[in-house]
């Protein structure tokens, strides 16, 4: 569904060299701290942004040569964009059915009475939860192939939360060739929607997962540094140093865990992934 393949990306001392294959009829997840380059990935994949070098491909085809029906089988749901604030409901109703051929009204309507999204008030008026809601209706309403999600929950309540996320389950049911790439800093959305994670950092790619695995498989080892020094650190994939001794991030927890009976081991989740991978674990 998306490939790129050696994309490379500069924002003054940010530069960015990155390969990925999305595959369609799945959710990916795209992970990483803050400026890792999440954003960056998916306004190049909507060509937002210009590559300085690479090749960016969605539905088979180089970005920039999509047709005006294929761009329609996008829907995006970006965090710092949206429809005009002066505009209400009805005004973003008239403006989506005029730019897409498969925009459904009655889906939109219905959602909106969901959402609790008021219809009369214009945008300016509505809070950051219920902005959020509409980018993420928006991208919906017209039933694309490929929805490119970036930050799409945030600023949501619990119950929002779920259920935007059970609107995406529900569109991901509807079709299985649909495909979903999303970015988030909640990690509980990812490991509960999600069928595989990208983990970037500086710019680049540094691990790919499915999520099952990383949940089932990954841990987290609390060593004291003689225990480290005894231990066999064939599937530890970082250490850190910590007031104990080490932290050591594997992708075989089983292992220590029928091995090593003296030592602690911590069952590993997307949050865990990110901090031990990127250097941001405090122990």
């Amino acid at each position: 569904m998306i490939t790129m393949k050696n994309v490379r990306k500069t924002y003054g001392t940010f530069q960015m060299d990155l390969s990925m294959e999305i595959p369609s009829g799945q959710i990916t997840g795209l992970v990483g701290k803050n400026g890792a380059g999440k954003s960056t990935a998916i306004k190049l994949i909507l060509g937002l942004t210009e590559a300085e070098s690479g090749e960016i491909s969605v539905f088979g085809k180089n970005i920039h040569q999509l047709s005006m029906t294929e761009k329609a089988q996008i829907g995006a749901s970006l965090a710092d964009s949206g429809f005009s604030t002066y505009l209400n409901i009805v005004d973003v109703q008239k403006i989506l059915s005029k730019m897409y051929p498969d925009f459904d009204s009655a889906y939109f309507e219905k959602g909106c009475r969901e959402l609790r999204l008021p219809e009369k008030k214009r945008i300016r008026e509505y809070s950051t939860g219920m902005k959020a809601k509409l980018r993420v209706l928006t991208a919906l309403s017209h039933h694309a192939k490929l929805l490119i999600m970036d930050e799409p929950t945030a600023g949501l309540d619990v119950e929002a939360r779920n259920h935007i996320l059970d609107m995406l389950r529900t569109y991901m049911a509807e079709d299985e060739e649909r495909s979903i790439l999303i970015t988030s800093h909640i990690a509980s959305d990812l490991e509960h929607l999600c069928d595989d994670i990208y983990l970037i950092h500086d710019g680049m790619l540094i691990l790919h997962e499915e999520t099952d695995v990383i949940l089932e498989q990954y841990g987290v080892l609390k060593v004291s540094e003689e225990q480290f020094d005894n231990l066999d650190q064939e599937y530890l994939l970082k250490k850190q140093k910590t007031s104990y001794g080490y932290a050591c991030f594997t992708n075989h927890k089983d292992y220590y865990q029928e091995n090593c009976p003296g030592i602690t081991v911590e069952n590993g989740n997307i949050d865990e992934l990110i901090l031990m991978m990127t250097g941001g674990y405090q122990g």
